[in-house]
């Protein structure tokens, strides 16, 4: 087996392949865009349910309203991206999928660490943190690099 490490990543011969990485930076972030409009949606009827219960519970419910938008995404996550087809909706829909460089599955905690990281990333260090996938390899993110992931394409 002819091997690579990379970032102290073990870089598996199926990823050498070029093509794999052609419009995968355009294609991440029409699938973010096409992702947070799905979730976006989904939040309209747990909203909904958080009104009923805050009136259940004579307004502590309604607390539930501070984290609506992580209570939703990261179950979508969890369910997509955890899931056999690894990849988000808006993943499947721009032809991009994610694997881990180890060759281990990605399961559902892997991928709610992964949106966690990419969430935490762009708050501390501001979206403009994204500009690295323009000098990593790959083109991954920083949050991908630091769990040894990458983001390929499903039909190359």
């Amino acid at each position: 087996m002819n091997d690579r490490t990379i970032n102290n990543d073990i870089v598996l011969p199926r990823f050498e392949d070029r093509r794999l990485y052609e419009g995968v930076r355009t294609r991440r972030v029409f699938a973010f865009l096409i992702d947070y409009f799905i979730v976006l949606l989904l939040c309209i009827p747990v909203a909904i349910i958080i009104a009923f219960l805050g009136i259940l519970t004579l307004g502590l419910g309604w607390m539930l309203y501070g984290i609506l938008l992580p209570l939703v995404a990261l179950p979508y996550v969890y369910f997509t991206v955890g899931g056999r087809n690894k990849a988000t909706t808006g993943m499947r829909m721009m032809g991009i999928r994610i694997e881990r460089m180890d060759g281990n599955p990605v399961d559902g905690l892997f991928a709610v660490v992964h949106s966690v990281l990419f969430w935490a990333s762009c708050t501390v260090l501001t979206p403009l943190i994204l500009l690295a996938t323009l000098f990593l390899d790959y083109k991954r993110g920083v949050h991908d690099m630091l769990l040894g992931a990458v983001i390929i394409r499903t039909n190359p």
